[in-house]
């Protein structure tokens, strides 16, 4: 039996919050930029249908504004932004996960070491 691997696509549904404020944070944008956006920074596994309900229920929540922009090449877009309640839970959920990342870092780099603590 070979080891059991990570399922990337469970630890971004843990952070895809995260990631998608981040990516409104930069520039407002609708849900297909925010997609390439996602992948464009290394988040190649992101998937369309994830991103466009991380917005849905986002924009429920009360953190994002939306607005209609008309296109010349085709339907209406729906831009999304951070407001002030998306910019606190982005820089709270940062702060979260620089937490997170510390500890696991710390932990994996105790591990390849080799020490015993």
């Amino acid at each position: 039996m070979g080891q059991p691997e990570l399922d990337t696509s469970q630890l971004l549904k843990g952070v895809l919050d995260l990631a998608v404020l981040a990516v409104l944070a930069e520039a407002d944008s609708y849900g297909y930029d925010v997609v390439r956006r996602l992948r464009e920074n290394g988040l190649d596994h992101v998937g369309d249908a994830s991103v466009y309900g991380t917005l849905r229920r986002l924009f429920q929540a009360g953190a994002l504004n939306s607005y209609v922009v008309p296109s010349d090449e085709g339907p209406h877009r729906k831009y999304y932004g951070l407001n002030p309640r998306g910019r606190k839970a982005l820089d709270q959920s940062a702060h979260a996960w620089a937490s997170f990342s510390k500890a696991l870092n710390h932990l994996l780099n105790g591990r390849s070491n080799g020490h015993d603590h």
